[in-house]
């Protein structure tokens, strides 16, 4: 339960988020991240690093 509501709070700090696209990619990649390995039984913290950091090179590619 504890990484669910981890989860859910990268999210919302995420969607609320009003900075540039890289910042906003990494945010919501990490949320991502965490929630795919919160579901299936993976390291929340390395789930989140992974896609925090695809996020922001999204993020990066879309801004410009």
């Amino acid at each position: 339960m504890k990484k669910i509501a981890l989860s859910t709070l990268l999210l919302a700090s995420a969607v609320s988020m009003s900075a540039c696209s890289t910042l906003r990619g990494g945010a919501i990649g990490a949320a991502g991240g965490a929630g795919v390995a919160a579901a299936t039984g993976g390291s929340v913290e390395k789930g989140a690093a992974v896609g925090g950091v695809g996020g922001a090179v999204v993020g990066t590619v879309v801004d410009d």
